[in-house]
């Protein structure tokens, strides 16, 4: 074994940045965040390095921000100010609650309906043993506010300690819109309380439209549509609209970043002609993952990047080190082992789709995997690493 053999992997760094503020240069920023971070850790960066930058930074920087009083004027030129059917929404005090506020007040009534047991991505209102006990099936009946309260009683969530169907039902009042509840999983449930219809849901947004709309529905609108342009000078985004939004204030939502093209390919380009290394840059918001024991689905953002570099496109093309250790080369150790093995990856095509050998590796998206990985190493809490800087990604064995 050579004495330059890499003995390390993959390494994720989260990397502090001083906090952003609207305005700031944040392709300089990062790039000097990461020089110098190298600089005091004592690494060297290389080629195929990945740059991630946490979405807020970037919407705090653009200044991307917009109040609920920008929402409820939206939403009342969209949908009228009637009556609006506000269906799937998820349960968030964070992510919904702030939009709601600005939905209520765009409208004289809203009927609310809820999908149960849980919501889209996986924070329970009833655990589905209670619906199994009381013989309810989600798929086609549909509950009252009273039948669920007789049924099921106040669901406190487990990790916020709210009842969000209490608490959906006060916000909607205190904005001013008279408020009814109800429990339902077909979309098209709703059109038997209003024609006009706010769908909540992220990514089965599509198949929603397409159904209401199919069901005769007069107007259907998506989170999507609301703030895809801006209102009175507001933030806004072209692609999701209040997707991806997070509360920033008691009166004001930080919206998805937008047009962040540009920025990663700056960074790209900053650190080339300061180091010679070509790395990718991404821009990330939740990971995809889900917790088994909260059963929640991280992912509560229309993607999970919404800008890169063009080395980030596809998918890992790998073959399964195990299977080939267990199979092919099964009589192989030591030396001849790792000989074989490295020859095999050498040898390997530019896509292994169907190859016995790749089964079991990850058919995701490379920026769905960095950029959970990039979650996972900031956190969401008081870490102040912003930035996470991946090496060695793309090794693999023979590396």
């Amino acid at each position: 074994m050579s004495n330059s053999e890499r003995r390390v992997g993959t390494v994720s760094r989260g990397i502090r940045c001083p906090i952003i503020r609207e305005g700031d240069d944040l392709a300089a920023i990062v790039t000097d965040s990461v020089l110098q971070a190298a600089e005091s850790e004592g690494f060297a960066l290389r080629d195929r390095d990945v740059i991630s930058i946490t979405e807020s930074v970037v919407a705090r920087s653009q200044g991307n921000y917009a109040t609920v009083e920008n929402i409820a004027d939206d939403v009342r030129a969209k949908l009228g100010g009637g009556t609006v059917g506000v269906i799937f929404p998820i349960l968030s005090r964070n992510r919904f609650a702030i939009c709601l506020r600005g939905i209520a007040k765009g409208a004289k009534k809203i009927v609310l309906m809820l999908s149960y047991p849980s919501d889209e991505v996986g924070n329970e209102l009833v655990s589905l043993d209670k619906i199994d006990a009381a013989g309810v099936n989600p798929y086609s009946d549909v509950l009252t506010l009273e039948k669920y309260r007789e049924l099921f009683g106040v669901n406190k969530h487990e990790f916020t300690g709210v009842d969000y169907v209490e608490y959906y039902g006060d916000l909607i009042r205190e904005c001013g819109a008279e408020c009814e509840i109800i429990f339902a999983n077909q979309a098209k449930t709703i059109l038997s309380y209003t024609d006009t219809v706010l769908t909540c849901d992220i990514h089965t947004r599509a198949r929603t439209k397409r159904i209401l709309k199919a069901a005769g529905a007069k107007t259907v609108c998506g989170l999507d549509d609301i703030l895809n342009a801006s209102v009175n000078g507001s933030g806004y985004n072209e692609d999701y609209g209040l997707l991806g939004s997070n509360k920033s204030t008691e009166d004001k939502i930080k919206l998805f970043p937008h047009q962040c093209r540009p920025l990663v390919l700056d960074i790209q380009k900053r650190i080339f002609d300061a180091t010679g290394k070509h790395v990718e840059v991404m821009i990330y918001g939740d990971g995809a993952f889900k917790d088994p024991k909260g059963k929640i689905w991280e992912l509560a953002d229309p993607v999970v990047s919404p800008a890169f570099t063009d080395g980030l496109i596809g998918t890992p093309n790998e073959l399964k080190l195990k299977y080939l250790a267990d199979n092919d080369y099964k009589d192989l150790s030591g030396d001849a082992l790792k000989e074989a093995i490295s020859a095999s990856i050498k040898a390997k095509g530019s896509n292994l789709v169907g190859n016995m050998a790749s089964q079991g590796t990850t058919p995701r998206q490379l920026t769905d995997l960095i950029g959970s990985l990039c979650d996972l190493t900031s956190g969401s809490g008081d870490k102040g690493t912003p930035v996470v800087l991946v090496q060695g990604y793309f090794d693999n064995y023979t590396n």
